[in-house]
Formats: C-alpha cells, sequence, structure tokens
C-alpha cells in the first residue's frame, strides 16, 4: 500500500512522521499537502535503510546531486564516493546518471552505501543494453525498456526521470521553431533517435499506464523529464518547451488520479527574467505537482562558473516557489565532475535553496541567519563555525588568513567596525 493509500485510509506511515519531526511542520499540514500533491514523498516500498524525503510546498527546498560513470570514465569506486561525498556535503537526495561500465553495479552499491532516496534515468540501461545486445539504440525494444524500469523498482530506486512527454507532434514543433541547441537532453535525444528511426511514437507516453502500474506498486515517485528542455538562453520558454509541459500537466492528472506521486522537471538554460512565470506556469499546468528544477542556468557564457550560474538561477527560482534543485557543479558543459565538483556543488545549491527559502518564508529558514548573525556581532567564532553552511571551508579560510587580533578577521584587523562599536558601548556603560 502506497503513501497516499495510507493517508487515505487515515493512517500516518512511518515515513511521513519522520519527514514532519524532521522539518517541524505539523502532521496534519504535511498530510493535507501529499494528499493534495503538492508534496511527494520519494521512498520506494523495497528500500529500508533510507531517509525518507519530501518534496514540495512548505517543506525546505530540496537539493539533489547528480552522479555516474560515462563511457570515457568508468571507474566505480569514484562514482561511489562521490554519492557518499554528496550525502555527506548536504544533498537530500542522489542521481545515478551511469551509462559506462557495469552500470547495474553502480546502482547497487549507492544504494547500499548511502542512506538519501535515489533516482535513475532507466532509458539509459535499455539504451546501453540494446546496443550490447542489438547493435544499436535504434533496436531497443519497448519491452527492454519497461523491463530496465521494473529492475530498476526492484533494486530500490526511489525516484525515476521517464521523458515521457517527448513526443512526435512536440519535435515538429520544435523544427518548425528553430533552435539553437535542438535537444540537450540525453533521455529526451536516446528516445527520439528510435522514434524517427522507427517511425514510433514514444512508448513512455502511449504505454503511460503501464508506467503507473510499476510506480503505483512500488510506491516510486515519477519525476516527469523535460526533454526539450532548452539548452540555450536563446531557446528558453519557446513553443516545444511549453507543448511539452502541456503534456506533462495530462500526464500529472493521470498519475495523481491513480494515487502515483509525480513531480516535473524544468529547464535549463532561461534568462532570469522568465524563471518566474516558468515557475507559475508549471504550477498552474502540472496541478501544483512539485517543481524539479535543472539551475536554472541563467547565462551560457560561465563554463568553468556554471555552478555560480545555476545558484543565481536556483534561487531566483526557489523564491518563486521552485520545490527542488539539481546541482550543476564547475564542471557542467566541461566533462565529469570530480570529487570536489561534486561538494562545492552541493554546497553551492543548498545556499540557493536556503536564499529562496528566506523568500518563500519557510519556517526556521530566517531563524538560521539570525543565530549566524548574533554570532557574528559577540565575535563569537566557535558559534559561527558551527552554525556556518560549510565550516570546514570556512576554518580553513580563516586560519589561512589569521589575523594578529583573535576576535576580528584580517579584512579589518583592529578597525573592525563590531569591534569598534561593542568598544564603544562597553565604555559607554
Amino acid at each position: 500500500m502506497g503513501i497516499i493509500t495510507e493517508l487515505k485510509k487515515g493512517n500516518i506511515p512511518p515515513s511521513v512522521l519522520k519527514i514532519a519531526d524532521s522539518e517541524n511542520i505539523k502532521i496534519d499540514v504535511l498530510s493535507r499537502a501529499i494528499l493534495e500533491r503538492t508534496i511527494v514523498v520519494t521512498k520506494n516500498k523495497k528500500r529500508k535503510k533510507v531517509k525518507p524525503t519530501g518534496i514540495g510546498y512548505p517543506l525546505k527546498t530540496k537539493v539533489n546531486a547528480n552522479v555516474g560513470s560515462s563511457t570515457d570514465k568508468q571507474d566505480i569506486s569514484s562514482e561511489i564516493k562521490k554519492a557518499i561525498i554528496a550525502e555527506n556535503a548536504g544533498a537530500d537526495t542522489i542521481m545515478d546518471l551511469s551509462t559506462g561500465g557495469d552500470i547495474k553495479k553502480i546502482r547497487k552499491e549507492i544504494l547500499k552505501k548511502t542512506t538519501i532516496p535515489l533516482g535513475t534515468v532507466p532509458i539509459y540501461q535499455a539504451a546501453i543494453e540494446s546496443i550490447c545486445e542489438a547493435g544499436g539504440i535504434v533496436h531497443m525494444t519497448e519491452d527492454k525498456i519497461f523491463k530496465a524500469i521494473e529492475e530498476q523498482a526492484e533494486d530500490g530506486v526511489d525516484f525515476m526521470t521517464l521523458h515521457c512527454g517527448v513526443t512526435l507532434e512536440t519535435f515538429e514543433r520544435l523544427k518548425n521553431e528553430g533552435r539553437v541547441m535542438d535537444v540537450v537532453s540525453r533521455g529526451g535525444t536516446l528516445l527520439l533517435t528510435w522514434m524517427l528511426y522507427n517511425e514510433k511514437e514514444n512508448p513512455l507516453y502511449t504505454n503511460y499506464d503501464r508506467i503507473l502500474d510499476i510506480a503505483s506498486k512500488y510506491d516510486i515517485t515519477l519525476s516527469l523529464g523535460d526533454g526539450f528542455r532548452p539548452g540555450a538562453i536563446e531557446d528558453s520558454s519557446d513553443r516545444a518547451q511549453f507543448h511539452e509541459l502541456s503534456i506533462l500537466g495530462e500526464l500529472t492528472k493521470k498519475a495523481q488520479e491513480k494515487d502515483v506521486q509525480v513531480m516535473i522537471e524544468g529547464p535549463g538554460h532561461i534568462p532570469i527574467n522568465e524563471i518566474e512565470m516558468n515557475v507559475k506556469m508549471e504550477k498552474k499546468i502540472c496541478h501544483g505537482a512539485p517543481f524539479y528544477v535543472l539551475g536554472p542556468l541563467v547565462t551560457d557564457i560561465a563554463p568553468g562558473y556554471d555552478h555560480i550560474v545555476s545558484a543565481i538561477g536556483g534561487a531566483v527560482a526557489a523564491s518563486y516557489g521552485a520545490d527542488f534543485l539539481c546541482y550543476v557543479t564547475a564542471s557542467e558543459h566541461l566533462g565529469i565532475p570530480d570529487f570536489k565538483d561534486v561538494e562545492e556543488g552541493v554546497i553551492t545549491a543548498r545556499i540557493a535553496a536556503h536564499a529562496g527559502d528566506i523568500a518563500k518564508g519557510i519556517p526556521g529558514a530566517k531563524e538560521w541567519d539570525r543565530k549566524i548573525s548574533l554570532a557574528r556581532k559577540r565575535m563569537d567564532w566557535k558559534r559561527q563555525f558551527e552554525l556556518v553552511i560549510d565550516p570546514k571551508k570556512a576554518k580553513k579560510t580563516r586560519n589561512k588568513l589569521a589575523p594578529k587580533n583573535k576576535e576580528v578577521c584580517s579584512m579589518c584587523g583592529e578597525f573592525c567596525a563590531i569591534k569598534l562599536l561593542n568598544d564603544a558601548l562597553k565604555r559607554n556603560k
């Protein structure tokens, strides 16, 4: 029995109790939001040792970290270590996007060695197996796709990205309008390659009820992927993007009617002035389902700094109601991220999420800032380091730039504004 079915019967599942406790939210408020489908709980029935995570309003904005091998980099141990680093850095979920080496082993090891929800993109496995077994992606069978979905569900995967809105009709709109970057979604492109060669519609769209049956069986959250997301600022908010979104809205309604939890993935590369509109469009068209955004990236000019670019977009998106930020690392558009990239990517996305939470008025968000400000006023460095989002880096930076007077930092030294005023107030008592 799934979480929604349990709640409808008046039962409170343990996962809901744990989320209510960890987020300091009343159980009746949380339960009502889950039933109204504005919050999803990412937890597969099969997975026992996992921290239940709620995504959606009025919970804190969550952060996902992508890891996974490629055809160029197939070191399983490195990807496992990245997953552990991401969890330790405060990621709320992990997605395994492996496409190289023993991808089944990587997935199972991540499930074994981490305690936060895991997401996957099953079409990757289906495509890779089809290349190995049949000689090409275009020879992939529909049963192969659904076998991969069921296998990953059985392994314990908590949420899945499925590009159900990639249709031939939407592709026609993309061609007619024209794009700088066409399609940048890997999952979307794999499906389109198959569809165009075989002259058939997307099996994830035509067999959507089959997906819902699997999701219901394991209580998996569907993350409906944005296969036509813009991959360049020039392509933002076009007909193809919004046509796909309208399809996802229809599919969201079907999932909700069958008590399957669903969230929607969003752009992508969009300018900062279009973020509010994109968030509000998703919430309206997709019946309030949680919004999961990649970034968004607000400019195309900064490879090497795209973790910062995405944090700018992520903070704005979260402030307008986005519920879930997928981190972007400094390696985005350049190569597979290393350990440092993963850690910094998580921290950067968490900062963006928290900035959004302050704007949304999420309980406890502003209080965190108040506590650190009071510690700063008292020049209580120990307390500051307990409160900062990355204590390790803060301590390292202070030690490297150690001032002569341990009360202050080396930026102002003896002319520290806080110290000068505190001293003056003490003398005037």
